[in-house]
């Protein structure tokens, strides 16, 4: 029943089926090639080994490899045309991955954008700035003190001050003016210029008895 309306459609392979064949087909013609070198060797070896003895089978032998030549040439152009070929196919599959990649992070995107727009953006970033100035007018308000003597003048405070540090400068002044001066040793007082000690009673009774000699003197 399907050939009467047509052709069946073949499934299309995808990028990574696509790739492994190619990569397959690869491994099967680089093998085929190794066996054609090695039968070309085996060609080489024959007709050095008949040389001009058998000449016909030299010939022969050299023919052969000829023939192997152009098939492993055939093989080499194949294999070039691969590998071009995977290469493309490789640079379509990782950009198609990466377009897939970017088409899911910008529906991603919008979808995280939807429910905003600039202006919303804009309010909700006024409303955090002024939080935030009220929440630094409080911690002012909690750090200021309140009813604990901040009523007190400063001026009265200072004058209060420079008195307290007055009375501690007259303290300081008194106590070095009234310390104790070491006293020097009291000259004896009954020592005379001549060194010799006379008692103050004797001394007395002999000024005395000058005056007496003066008058005595001064009568006659």
């Amino acid at each position: 029943m399907p050939f009467l309306f047509g052709k069946k459609k073949e499934k299309t392979e995808s990028p990574q089926e696509a790739i492994q064949r190619l990569r397959n087909t690869e491994e099967m013609l680089n093998k085929k090639s190794q066996f054609l070198e090695k039968k070309i060797g085996e060609e080489i070896a024959t007709a050095r080994k008949h040389g001009t003895k058998n000449k016909r089978a030299a010939l022969q032998a050299l023919a052969r490899k000829k023939r192997l030549e152009k098939q492993l040439t055939q093989i080499d152009g194949t294999l070039t045309t691969i590998e071009f070929q995977r290469e493309a196919l490789e640079n379509a599959s990782t950009n198609t991955e990466v377009l897939k990649a970017m088409q899911v992070a910008a529906k991603s995107l919008k979808s995280a954008h939807q429910d905003m727009n600039i202006d919303q953006v804009h309010d909700v970033m006024d409303e955090i700035h002024e939080q935030q100035e009220i929440a630094q007018e409080i911690s002012d308000a909690i750090s200021s003190p309140v009813g604990f003597g901040n009523d007190a003048d400063e001026d009265e405070l200072l004058a209060e001050l420079e008195e307290l540090e007055q009375e501690e400068l007259d303290k300081q002044l008194l106590d070095v003016g009234g310390s104790s001066v070491p006293e020097l040793p009291s000259a004896p007082k009954d020592s005379l210029r001549g060194g010799d000690s006379v008692p103050a009673s004797a001394a007395g009774a002999k000024s005395e008895e000058d005056e007496m000699r003066e008058l005595e003197a001064w009568a006659t």
